[in-house]
């Protein structure tokens, strides 16, 4: 679930550009907020994932700034998060190009959400704690308003593009396919893929900052 709605936390990390706070730390800080989503979710409430999702995520990017810019895991996450980046480059060496995340899961043994959050962290300022953190869920209220333009507007942009190039970014940021096996679906080469995919996310950018 957490590789599938992966797109929720680059998009609320995106709401806070410009507060001086690199996006790679709001995007991690997402990923907690996601994970902790998925972990609490509860379907018998009879909402969406998005609905519930959003707000927690924005919680943890919000606890981000008041903590000054640390991200705080658990010692634990962390031993996760260094054998993940290592399995990684292994992965890398073996078939020369970038795994997914499901791969990294399935050599190290450990669930596919744990391993995406590990992943996450991995190159974050950390805040260490001694055991896993506890307590209620910071869940500010959001106009939903806002919440429902950001996603309209993520959404407007995937559908200018073409056919192919919607199925590449689903594939590769929605369902956390490597380039390869991108390719493969696509039939196109995995260089071609990686060029394609650079030239989207510039266009994508660009539309959702205008």
């Amino acid at each position: 679930m957490v590789e599938e709605n992966i797109g929720l936390a680059h998009l609320c990390a995106r709401r806070f550009l410009g507060r001086g706070m690199e996006y790679d730390d709001l995007f991690q800080a997402g990923c907690v907020g996601l994970l902790k989503a998925v972990e609490n979710f509860d379907t018998s409430r009879g909402v969406k994932f998005s609905t519930y999702a959003v707000p927690v995520i924005l919680g943890e990017i919000r606890r981000l700034f008041r903590d000054g810019g640390a991200l705080r895991v658990s010692r634990g996450l962390r031993d996760l998060s260094r054998k993940a980046l290592e399995e990684a480059d292994k992965l890398r060496q073996e078939t020369g190009e970038s795994p997914g995340v499901a791969q990294i899961a399935q050599r190290l043994g450990v669930p596919v959400e744990k391993t995406a959050l590990a992943l996450g962290v991995g190159q974050a300022p950390m805040s260490l704690t001694d055991g896993e953190e506890g307590g209620d869920l910071d869940i500010p209220v959001e106009a939903p308003e806002e919440r429902m333009t950001e996603r309209m507007t993520l959404y407007q942009i995937l559908h200018t593009l073409e056919e192919r190039d919607q199925k590449l970014i689903r594939c590769r940021y929605f369902q956390g396919k490597t380039q390869s096996q991108t390719a493969a679906e696509l039939g196109m080469t995995q260089v071609q893929v990686s060029r394609r995919e650079k030239k989207l996310l510039a266009y994508m950018r660009a539309a959702f900052d205008q």
